[in-house]
């Protein structure tokens, strides 16, 4: 009988996460299969949920009660999103029992137009999560310069918090150490820390994607052969490489002895998310971001399509510390070309909000174009 890709991947330390969420992968079951298979969380975004609500059916009955009850456009957003949100933890609800709250979690998004605003990060967050009620929900905060303050204080205030839109280690390192501090100093009010969980959610295609643009014009430009094929050996290789980096600094912080003193508290350990693990390059393989970044106390979040594949055709085995060497030598050459990830991730990590804005901005005004319509057939 063939092995379950889902199940292996649980014996080696990783959670697999489904990178979407809409009315009727609820409604009709096929989130619970995908949880008796060994799906054991979820992950939502503005785009998911711009293509959920704003390309079905599936949401106009509840758009036209709140629409009766003279809701805004944003709270009718509010409320479609929070439902899914709710109604899809309640699914992943035994899984965040039987690990005593390890995993079995669902993430929400905070507006991206607060991603550069920390106090209206932390209140619109604060105003979000007793609305959500369920202990299983994440709010997704940016690891943008802003947020970093708003991970800690949130932290501190009791409410688990995934940090999304993370590239370079640096940025990583901040993120970790917002999260400790912001544990430590719950601890100190000797508040409680035993139900707070945190994910750092590193994204890994998009720095590809960015990275290969500039080595594509390095190969345009390459004078000779040999020099072209360097470049080459190069492609696809800058996000797994950075994520094998991050991985080390993640051991590095939360296996030391500082960390594993406030263990004994019962605080618990900021897990790390590979996200962005669906390919984009039509050239690579269709796991790529999946089967080699496989490791101790991480989770993927995968699109349907990568799911699908994996769920298929997927190959397990303890990869993320595989090949150290090669990952660091990788972002040698390319820092020694002159692409600096450091440099690079903020211009990456804006690109993503910017998407994130759109979308956000594309559903308010589809979801503002039926309330409009509704109100105008009710008058007439």
């Amino acid at each position: 009988m063939k092995k379950n890709p889902i199940k292996e991947l649980q014996k080696q330390g990783q959670s697999l996460w489904l990178d979407n969420v809409n009315r009727a992968l609820i409604t009709s079951g096929a989130l619970q299969r995908l949880i008796d298979e060994g799906l054991t969380g979820l992950t939502s975004n503005p785009t998911i949920f711009e293509k959920a609500i704003g390309e079905s059916a599936d949401y106009d009955g509840d758009i036209r009660r709140l629409v009766s009850e003279r809701k805004e456009v944003s709270e009718i957003i509010d409320a479609l999103t929070i439902k899914d949100i709710q109604m899809a933890a309640d699914l992943f609800r035994p899984i965040y029992e039987r690990t005593n709250g390890a995993d079995g979690f669902v993430s929400i998004e905070l507006n991206p137009a607060l991603a550069h605003q920390t106090v209206a990060t932390i209140a619109a967050a604060k105003a979000l999560h007793p609305r959500l009620d369920r202990p299983n929900v994440m709010i997704k905060v940016p690891a943008t310069e802003a947020g970093i303050p708003a991970i800690e204080a949130l932290t501190a205030e009791g409410i688990s918090i995934n940090i999304t839109l993370l590239f370079s280690l640096e940025r990583y390192e901040q993120v970790a150490s917002a999260y400790i501090a912001g544990i430590k100093s719950r601890l100190q009010q000797g508040r409680p820390v035993a139900s707070i969980r945190s994910v750092a959610s590193v994204f890994v295609s998009r720095i590809d994607t960015a990275v290969d643009r500039l080595l594509e014009a390095h190969i345009q430009e390459a004078g000779i052969e040999a020099e072209r094929a360097a470049f080459k050996a190069l492609l696809g290789k800058a996000g797994i490489a950075n994520s094998k980096m991050i991985y080390q600094k993640f051991k590095e912080i939360f296996q030391g002895p500082d960390f594993l003193e406030l263990q004994k508290q019962g605080v618990s350990l900021q897990r790390v998310l590979w996200g962005s693990t669906g390919t984009k390059n039509p050239n690579y393989p269709d796991l790529l971001y999946v089967e080699a970044l496989i490791g101790q106390e991480t989770i993927n979040t995968v699109p349907p399509a990568t799911l699908a594949a994996f769920k298929d055709h997927g190959k397990v085995r303890p990869s993320l510390e595989e090949n150290l060497g090669e990952a660091r030598e990788t972002l040698q050459k390319l820092s020694a070309i002159g692409i600096h990830l450091r440099r690079m991730t903020h211009d990456i990590q804006e690109e993503g909000v910017k998407s994130f804005s759109e979308s956000f901005e594309k559903l308010f005004a589809r979801l503002a174009e039926k309330r409009r319509n509704m109100l105008a057939k009710k008058i007439a």
